[in-house]
C-alpha cells in the first residue's frame, strides 16, 4: 500500500500569472500544476486552450479570479499552421484522415481565401469541442460516434496575416473575437481553396492586453523558489490594464466597496477600473452611466488590504 502523499499547506496568493502552456496538457492540468507550485488556495484559468495548442494561458489567483471573465471575453491572437490537402475527423492533427487531395495553391489564392473570411462570419462549432449540449461537452458525443446539431454563431476575424509557408503548409497569424474556433477557420480556408485543410499546430500569442512575451513555462516556475515565483505574478488588475481608470478619495472608495452608487463628474463608460487614494489600491470594476459609478466586480476590504501588503 502506497503511503499517503503529504498534504501541501495552502496560502493566500493574489495576482495573474501569464503561463506558456505546453503541448499535450489541458488548460485545467496546467492550472493544477501551477496552483501546486504556488500553494495557492484559490485559482482559475481564463478560458480553455486545447491540449494541441501551446502558448498564452493567463491564470488568476485569489482576488484576481473575480476578473477572469475579462480575459475570456477579450480578443485573441494566434499563430496557426495549416496543412492543406488533408481533412481530418477533428479538423486538427489529432483526428483520423478523412480525405487527401492534390494541392496547387499560390500565396495570392491563399490571401484571397483569407480575405473572404475576414470580418464578421458565422461558424458552426466543431463536434470535438468543450461546448456544452444538454450538460455534456460536445466531444463526449463525438467520442460516442454521435452528431449533435449545432447552431452557427457569429464571430469576428479582425485580421489574417500570412506569416510564411509554401506548397501544402502555411503559417497564419489570426486576430479574432472570443468564441472563434481556429480549427473551423482552417477547414473553411481549405474548403474555399478547394483542397481541404486541417489545423496542424496552434500557438496563442495574445489575449486582450497581455501577450506571450511576458509568459513563463512550468519548467521555469519549478526551477524558482517561492519568492521567485511570487515575483512573476502581475497585479490582480493586469487583465483590465487597457480600461479607463477612475481614482476615488478615501470616503468615495469606502462607499464604492460597500456597493453604494455614487454620482461623480465622469463621462459614461461601459467598463472602468476603480482605485482608492493609494497609487495601486485596486478596488474593482464598474461602469459609468449618467454620471453614476456602478460597481460590477468588487474586491472585499480584506482582499484590498492583502493586495496592498503584497506591494
Amino acid at each position: 500500500m502506497n503511503p499517503a502523499r503529504p498534504r501541501i499547506p495552502r496560502r493566500a496568493v493574489h495576482g495573474v500569472l501569464l503561463l506558456d502552456k505546453p503541448l499535450g496538457l489541458s488548460s485545467n492540468d496546467a492550472l493544477q500544476k501551477a496552483k501546486r507550485l504556488y500553494r495557492a488556495d484559490k485559482a482559475g484559468h481564463t478560458g480553455t486552450l486545447d491540449p494541441l495548442a501551446t502558448g498564452l494561458l493567463p491564470l488568476c489567483f485569489g482576488a484576481a479570479t473575480k476578473f477572469s471573465q475579462v480575459s475570456l471575453e477579450s480578443d485573441k491572437t494566434y499563430r496557426a499552421t495549416l496543412q492543406l490537402g488533408v481533412t481530418t475527423t477533428t479538423a486538427d492533427a489529432e483526428g483520423e484522415v478523412l480525405e487527401r487531395r492534390e494541392v496547387q495553391v499560390t500565396r495570392e489564392q491563399l490571401r484571397a481565401a483569407c480575405d473572404a473570411l475576414t470580418g464578421p462570419i458565422r461558424q458552426v462549432p466543431p463536434m470535438h469541442s468543450a461546448l456544452k449540449h444538454e450538460g455534456r461537452a460536445l466531444y463526449d458525443y463525438a467520442r460516442a460516434g454521435l452528431e449533435v446539431e449545432r447552431e452557427a454563431r457569429e464571430v469576428t476575424i479582425h485580421r489574417i496575416d500570412i506569416v510564411g509557408g509554401e506548397d501544402a503548409q502555411w503559417t497564419l497569424e489570426v486576430c479574432c473575437s472570443k468564441g472563434t474556433y481556429i480549427r473551423t477557420l482552417a477547414e473553411d480556408i481549405g474548403a474555399a481553396l478547394g483542397c481541404g485543410a486541417h489545423l496542424a499546430a496552434l500557438r496563442r500569442l495574445a489575449c486582450g492586453g497581455v501577450s506571450l512575451d511576458r509568459a513563463h513555462t512550468l519548467e521555469q516556475l519549478a526551477a524558482l523558489d517561492e519568492a521567485g515565483r511570487d515575483a512573476l505574478l502581475l497585479d490582480a488588475d493586469a487583465l483590465l490594464a487597457d480600461w479607463p481608470l477612475v481614482r476615488l478619495g478615501e470616503e468615495d472608495a469606502g462607499r464604492f466597496l460597500s456597493g453604494l452608487r455614487r454620482r461623480l463628474p465622469l463621462a459614461d463608460a461601459g467598463q472602468v477600473r476603480v482605485y482608492g487614494p493609494q497609487p495601486r489600491a485596486f478596488l474593482g470594476s464598474a461602469r459609468v452611466q449618467a454620471g453614476e459609478l456602478i460597481s460590477t466586480r468588487l474586491l472585499s476590504p480584506v482582499e484590498v488590504q492583502g493586495l496592498l501588503s503584497d506591494i
